[in-house]
């Protein structure tokens, strides 16, 4: 797991592209985005569809698709800044890619105890 922290920031997600070239990656589910706003954008080899967060640049998921295989991707669905997932054409069936972001536990644990 590779902590992005946010690509809400100015140059994040050229850096992201650029990683996840150089780990020769096809697909990739990102949590916490930070972007209020929906849509598609292409950065390097990669095409990312990213979910709308919030409008104080909040949770947010996003997915990262090679351009290799961006031809099977058959829908894209943001439920909620927390949940997202992407249908892909298969050889026999279609594959579903769940992208889900969760509390951590020391959120929690601090609120819980403090």
């Amino acid at each position: 797991m590779w902590n992005v922290r946010s690509l809400y920031r100015a140059g994040s997600l050229t850096a992201a592209a650029r990683e996840l070239s150089r780990y020769k990656l096809d697909l990739v589910g990102v949590q916490v985005v930070r972007w209020d706003i929906w849509g598609t954008v292409r950065a390097g080899d990669y095409n990312f569809f990213y979910g709308k967060g919030n409008k104080r640049h909040q949770l947010g998921t996003e997915f990262c698709i090679h351009h290799g295989i961006v031809s099977a991707v058959k829908r894209v669905e943001f439920v909620s800044g927390r949940v997202s997932y992407i249908t892909l054409r298969g050889c026999w069936c279609n594959i579903i890619v769940l992208n889900v972001q969760a509390p951590s536990e020391k959120k929690r644990f601090k609120r819980q105890f403090l």
